[in-house]
């Protein structure tokens, strides 16, 4: 068993890579790692620089993999180090180059290297992969090692190796087994299931006609349409939006199935549009855009279509996206996220763990706290 680091996925088989990739995770597969590199997203302004790390046999037959990034800032992570990064630079240290062990601008919780499905030698593929990063770490001078919204096996492991685990909270909706929407709402109070059905009438009377397809039946024109959204989006924030029209027109070809789209058309024209991504049991809600203001449009498109989609496909969690305590009173619950840490100096990282003693207690409290205001009329899933 032997690891080594390659600088492009173009350098692995694509269907011995998705071979290890559990639950069809959409963010793991080659295709959707593959196209941030050969599509301009991981440029020198994003500042995402691959050093995946691979296992391999003594045939070179590929055992486990863990995708991994050379950072020189902290952009597109959704775990913020900011104040870490400050606390180096006023002690006249280097925060930058880290490494990170990320889905690059996806804060969707899931599995943070690819592993064999079955066999006795998965933890010590693990072990040997955790080390490889944490070698190249040093090797590549880096201040620190993050491994950004592991599921909770992963996450296990790396509090295992010594990382320290720190705490986030994010909303996510539970299937109940629901038979249709209207079955949903009849487990919210009264109050919530009321301002859904206004917003969603809101939605709908604006002379919007609604569509859902998969990435697949969407053509060239349709993504342009889509990235221009995308980009509006971002520019209203004053972000970069580092995802290229060439890198979702080529998922669209290659995950096809995997990829959700639903768009809102007026006289039979494009005004606004939604993206998701699908795993075997999973709604993953990414993007959005609108050509103008809609009353309700984007609960309707982000939310309420996507619980539709759940319900109808029998899948059994929809994760909307980072942030939005407005996102309680449309049935989604605060969820625990997690992310795992190592700093190589020894006194930054006692510094960190204080930091997150603090702090964890003070995020299961605002979890809990919000818990308490959930629309849900019995104990809520």
């Amino acid at each position: 068993m032997q690891t080594h680091i390659i600088t492009s996925l173009d350098r692995v088989d694509a269907a011995d890579w998705n071979r290890l990739v559990p639950n069809a995770y959409p963010f793991l597969r080659h295709e959707f790692l593959n196209a941030l590199e050969t599509q301009g997203c991981l440029q020198q302004r994003s500042g995402w620089h691959p050093q995946h790390v691979i296992c391999q046999d003594q045939h070179g037959r590929l055992l486990g993999a863990v995708p991994l990034y050379l950072k020189d800032n902290s952009f597109g992570e959704f775990v913020f180090d900011w104040s870490w990064a400050n606390a180096y630079r006023q002690y006249g240290l280097d925060y930058y180059p880290k490494l990170v062990a990320a889905i690059p601008f996806t804060p969707a919780t899931g599995p943070r290297w690819l592993l064999p499905a079955g066999g006795t030698n998965r933890d010590a593929i693990a072990a040997a992969l955790i080390q490889s990063c944490r070698s190249l770490a040093y090797d590549r001078g880096c201040s620190s090692l993050h491994w950004l919204f592991p599921d909770h096996e992963h996450c296990a492991h790396l509090e295992r190796a010594g990382f320290l685990i720190r705490t986030g909270c994010q909303f996510h909706w539970h299937n109940r087994g629901y038979p249709g929407f209207e079955d949903f709402l009849g487990e919210l109070v009264s109050k919530r299931r009321k301002n859904i059905r206004r917003e969603r009438k809101l939605a709908s009377t604006s002379r919007l006609q609604i569509v859902t397809r998969h990435g697949s039946d969407l053509s060239a024109t349709d993504w342009l349409w889509f990235h221009r959204f995308y980009c509006n989006t971002f520019h209203q924030r004053g972000n970069f939006p580092a995802l290229t029209l060439e890198f979702f027109r080529q998922l669209g070809a290659t995950l096809g199935e995997r990829v959700l789209v639903v768009t809102a058309l007026m006289d039979h024209q494009p005004v606004a549009a939604a993206l998701s991504y699908l795993s075997h049991d999973t709604l993953y809600g990414r993007h959005w855009g609108c050509a103008a203001d809609f009353d309700s449009l984007h609960f309707e498109l982000c939310y309420y279509q996507g619980i539709e989609y759940c319900i109808r496909h029998g899948l059994t969690r929809f994760e909307p996206g980072a942030q939005g305590e407005h996102k309680i009173w449309r049935g989604f619950l605060p969820t625990l996220t997690y992310s795992a840490h190592w700093l190589a100096d020894p006194q930054f990282n006692i510094a960190v763990a204080d930091f997150l003693a603090r702090e964890t207690p003070a995020v299961q409290a605002y979890a809990e706290q919000l818990q308490n205001h959930n629309p849900y009329r019995d104990t809520p899933p």
